[in-house]
């Protein structure tokens, strides 16, 4: 009788991980992985990628998730290139053609023309093939049962587009953008402005929120290092508002603090702000007008 192997003991490790992830693997799947490799408890990621996209995945473990929604809500940065000519199912090459147009002659002028048009505040219908839920179910569920039902548009902000280059049919765009942007539906509209259909072939993201890609930080790269080693390369726990105000807590009242309780404190009113007790992060607080420390988020560390 063949033995199991031996079950890995989980650990309460906190931090975040700067995962480059690759193609042809769900964010989901990244973040077991990942898991698994640091034995930690619990984790999160910080804004999904589709298998056929690439980058800038942020990790979160153990306590670091209780700030994992603020890189969620932040800006992102992608690089990706639109294939002019078809349209696909999809809006990427996972999907079968749907329609096909003759490309017009691209000059320079004429693409950042269009590409102004989609810069600053504007509305985006979201795309049938992605995780939206209409009364309990994910629209690329009926999206894969030829269903297709009325999205109402979104309010989206694109801060920038920059053309990297083009061919005769296509585009290599750098797009900076808010949370809650389709970059296939983005693809798809500048196509149609351009004359045309297109679909993405390409798309690779590189920033989210303060956090830049790191190239050489992927699956691979972590399978090779040791425990200790790995354990080298997380962010502190509270790396993704390491922007926000810190603040000591009062002399004594560190273990008043970790209980949820309030502190005077002499400091001016701030809504966030990290406490710390010497180097140590206890959490997150709020320093009301009235100078007193209100506990937010309490890390258990």
């Amino acid at each position: 009788m063949k033995s199991s192997s031996p079950k890995i003991q989980r650990r309460a490790l906190s931090g975040v991980f700067l995962l480059n992830k690759p193609l042809g693997i769900s964010s989901n799947a990244a973040l077991q992985k990942v898991r698994w490799l640091y034995r930690a408890l619990k984790g999160g990621h910080t804004g999904a990628l589709d298998p056929l996209a690439s980058g800038l995945l942020p990790i979160c473990l153990g306590e670091a998730t209780k700030f994992s929604h603020y890189l969620l809500d932040s800006v992102k940065r992608y690089q990706t290139t639109v294939f002019l000519g078809h349209s696909t199912t999809t809006g990427d090459v996972e999907g079968d053609v749907l329609r096909e147009q003759a490309v017009p002659v691209l000059t320079e002028d004429v693409i950042l023309q269009v590409l102004a048009q989609f810069t600053g505040d504007i509305q985006q219908v979201p795309p049938m093939y992605s995780a939206l839920k209409k009364e309990g179910r994910p629209l690329y569920e009926l999206a894969r049962k030829g269903i297709e039902i009325e999205r109402e548009a979104r309010p989206i902000t694109i801060e920038a587009i920059q053309l990297l280059s083009f061919t005769e049919n296509s585009i290599t765009l750098d797009i900076t953008c808010s949370k809650g942007t389709y970059i296939r539906v983005l693809g798809e509209d500048i196509a149609k402005a351009l004359g045309t259909y297109g679909h993405l072939t390409y798309l690779h993201r590189i920033q989210t929120g303060h956090f830049e890609l790191i190239p050489s930080y992927t699956i691979e790269y972590l399978e090779s290092l040791t425990e200790q080693e790995r354990e080298a390369l997380l962010l502190p726990v509270y790396a993704p508002i390491e922007y926000f105000p810190h603040v000591q807590v009062p002399e004594g009242r560190a273990e008043y603090f970790s209980r949820g309780m309030e502190s005077n404190i002499e400091h001016d009113a701030v809504p966030e702000a990290l406490v710390f007790d010497g180097e140590k992060c206890l959490g997150l607080a709020e320093i009301t007008d009235k100078k007193r420390l209100v506990p937010k988020r309490v890390l258990n560390l």
